[in-house]
């Protein structure tokens, strides 16, 4: 039977990620109606208000101290160049299939990450890495009119999402959550705003300004229930869980944009789903091992 903190910490994460499908979904239903840099920038400006509001009362200039700010900045400059190739890849993709090509990112990691170590990697590891891959082969398919140049951008985000998530879980080792939430809000907030006035253009109508508004309060509760999740229960534990977003975005984009994947997209899906969450399972039933005490 899992602790109560292990369970709450799984609960906040579904509940994250719930917040990240229909950021997504709000995200594509949107480019239709404003420039996709003007929606970042309301998505970055409103998780900095809301979190000053929230943090600053209680902390005040203690939420700035950091043992190491250029990590804060690279983290910073790495949320929000996967904020950028997100809405893009939004603008021409369907959110379940943008969703499920950018959950390869925990695969990755875990391999990159017993690389970098110099540990031996189990072969099921590398399997279970080229079976997400043919399973982004099933939704991409190369040769067909499934295949363009922008399904080029979720994969790059495959690659800086990697590297964010890298970065992040170094410096949670010594930096506190919610300084690097709050930098990482106003880091966004700042570079989005270098291009605001050369692409600045007004909503046309109460509809879009709603939509904005909701973008950055999703992204604000998403990220805050994430810090929470994982000050409950490890990362090794919470991952497989990931995968419930891809089922958020199938549904939100079903619902608010009519759409649904057709069968062969659906079983690339749950290629990556499966592959990601035994992935996970592993890495969890690894740490176990290694934490056991030997007998004789």
């Amino acid at each position: 039977m899992p602790r109560p903190n292990t369970l709450q910490g799984i609960g906040l994460v579904v509940l994250a990620l719930a917040c990240f499908a229909a950021l997504d979904t709000t995200t594509r239903h949107i480019s239709a109606s404003i420039s996709l840099w003007v929606a970042l920038w309301f998505r970055y400006a409103i998780q900095a208000a809301i979190t000053t509001l929230v943090v600053w009362p209680g902390r005040g200039r203690r939420v700035l101290l950091t043992r190491h700010p250029r990590f804060q900045l690279a983290r910073g400059l790495l949320l929000f160049t996967c904020s950028i190739l997100a809405f893009f890849s939004l603008k021409y993709m369907p959110v379940g299939e943008f969703t499920a090509i950018s959950l390869l990112a925990p695969l990755l990691i875990t391999v990159f990450a017993a690389w970098k170590l110099k540990e031996k990697i189990h072969p099921l590891r590398w399997s279970l890495l080229v079976g997400g891959f043919i399973g982004t082969l099933f939704i991409i398919r190369p040769g067909t009119h499934h295949f363009d140049w922008t399904v080029i951008l979720p994969l790059i985000l495959v690659v800086t999402n990697s590297a964010f998530q890298l970065l992040t879980s170094q410096m949670t080792k010594t930096e506190d959550p919610i300084t690097m939430h709050f930098y990482t809000g106003w880091i966004g907030t700042l570079l989005a705003s270098l291009a605001l006035p050369f692409v600045w253009e007004m909503p046309s109508d109460w509809t879009v300004w709603l939509q904005l508004l909701v973008m950055g309060v999703l992204a604000s509760i998403g990220h805050f229930l994430l810090i929470l999740a994982y000050g409950r229960a490890p990362a090794a534990t919470l991952t497989p869980y990931m995968y419930t977003q891809i089922a958020f975005g199938v549904i939100g984009g079903w619902i608010v944009l009519n759409h649904l994947p057709d069968q062969w997209t659906f079983l690339g899906m749950g290629l990556i789903a499966v592959c990601g969450a035994l992935g996970a399972w592993l890495t969890l039933h690894e740490r176990r091992l290694s934490t056991e005490p030997i007998t004789s």
